[in-house]
């Protein structure tokens, strides 16, 4: 597989990782290339190398595994719990020389500090962090945070954590854990925090500006007042020709009633196109890369859940993210109208992977467990804001309904655009919907020298 091209940063941050054992966090603005890099290291890398994610779709975006089916970690709080580990995940974690974490950011510090118990519990390496596994992170904690402890689970994390992010994690702040796995001196494991600068996403300084200013909640009466006026207007109706637009909202149900309402309204008859799903892929919707049952007609709005992987030439002819219009089902098929060309869609395959020791070669492999069959497609009038990470769009009205309900929400939101010319805002900006979380502002500005607006 064919990476794209590294910018001179991202090549520099590569060999940091590939040259040394170091353990790395690369994080940066939306748009900085972050899933380039990770993609380009997991192909190239010379190293035995595991990646995983926290959640079932993050791992099947990096074609890893998530945290807990790898380490075998019981759900929900770890603490002090002795870790069961069968011979199958001692051999895995042993051929393990770097560990990649995607969205790093939706890890609590509960779930590092088990990560760090269970390779040394199976490397025998106990005093050393992560058993001498390289750790390599990516993410960006101004975006997406952990679920929040409740109950019990809340004291316990405020009775050990300064916070329950992964940064304050015991393994990166030096405490001691009740059984003396922590042990790490003064300052726990070395972290490199390395801030992506260059933006490729958006082109105009002044919107990189007023982005940088949304992310760490530094927004001005000025920039709140350009925002605003930009988007105070009515937004086309999206059959209106032009290109497509979508609409950014806060909550699932918003979203489904657009979605539901644009296609009741299309003439045609409705086909419903059903998932063929083998092996153990996970329950839930939550687990699925897409719908499950995906109802579409002729005029529907579509966005590409994955990129091109069948076509020809550069640029591809969709990428992630990219919004079409249906113009024809038929024959196992799904014509979609994308800037002016029309392309046959036909089902994608999502593999679900488990990482295997392979004592003949002594090498980690990947086994595939588990196939999800559909149309690489979801309707797009609506998405939510959640979903829409990692996408980018030309235009999008963005829908925060009774205001931001999470730190880093609206700036998700805005920094989908490409430009501030897409901007439309269902109601003005408020300063509420500016939230950045204390702990993240905290340790972001101790760790990461801030790069100029670029």
């Amino acid at each position: 597989m064919t990476t794209p091209a590294l910018s001179p940063e991202q090549e520099a941050l590569f060999r940091l990782i590939e040259d040394s054992r170091d353990h790395v966090f690369v994080t940066g603005r939306a748009g900085t290339g972050k899933s380039t890099l990770l993609q380009h290291l997991a192909w190239n890398t010379s190293k035995q190398i595991a990646v995983c994610a926290p959640t079932g779709v993050a791992a099947l975006n990096v074609e890893g595994q998530t945290i807990h089916s790898l380490f075998r970690l019981p759900i929900g709080l770890i603490a002090d719990t002795d870790l069961d580990q069968s011979d199958a995940t001692r051999r895995i974690l042993n051929a393990i020389d770097t560990l990649v974490i995607d969205e790093i950011s939706m890890v609590n510090a509960d779930l590092m500090d088990g990560i760090d118990r269970a390779l040394r519990q199976a490397r025998g390496r106990r005093a050393e962090p992560f058993g001498g596994v390289q750790i390599v992170m990516f993410g960006d904690p101004y975006q997406l945070a952990p679920v929040p402890p409740r109950g019990d689970e809340m004291r316990y994390i405020r009775d050990h954590y300064r916070s329950f992010w992964f940064f304050d994690a015991k393994v990166w702040t030096g405490e001691v854990s009740g059984d003396g796995l922590m042990d790490l001196g003064a300052y726990g494991a070395s972290l490199h925090v390395r801030e992506l600068a260059e933006i490729h996403r958006q082109a105009d300084p002044a919107f990189k500006a007023m982005l940088n200013a949304v992310r760490h909640g530094r927004v001005t009466a000025d920039i709140a007042q350009v925002l605003n006026d930009t988007g105070a207007r009515t937004p086309p109706h999206p059959d209106d020709g032009e290109h497509p637009i979508i609409t950014l909202a806060t909550r699932n149900d918003i979203v489904n009633n657009i979605n539901r309402r644009h296609l009741t309204e299309l003439v045609g008859r409705e086909q419903t196109a059903v998932a063929e799903i083998n092996g153990d892929f996970g329950r839930g919707e939550a687990n699925y890369p897409a719908d499950t049952e995906l109802k579409l007609k002729v005029g529907a709005q579509v966005m590409f859940l994955r990129n091109d992987t069948q076509g020809y030439g550069d640029p591809p002819r969709w990428v992630n993210g990219t919004i079409g219009t249906v113009t024809r089902i038929a024959g196992g098929t799904v014509r979609v109208e994308v800037d002016g060309q029309e392309f046959d869609v036909e089902p994608a395959v999502w593999e679900r992977f488990r990482y295997a020791y392979n004592a003949g070669s002594r090498t980690l492999t990947r086994e595939v467990v588990a196939e999800f069959t559909q149309f690489p497609l979801r309707l797009a009038w609506a998405v939510t804001i959640h979903k829409s990470q990692g996408k980018t769009y030309d235009r999008a009205v963005i829908d925060l309904g009774s205001g931001a309900f999470a730190p880093g929400q609206t700036y998700v939101a805005l920094s989908r655009l490409t430009s501030l010319d897409g901007l439309y805002l269902s109601r003005p900006l408020r300063p509420s919907d500016i939230r950045v979380d204390p702990d993240v502002a905290r340790w972001m500005h101790e760790h990461v020298r801030r790069p100029a607006a670029s």
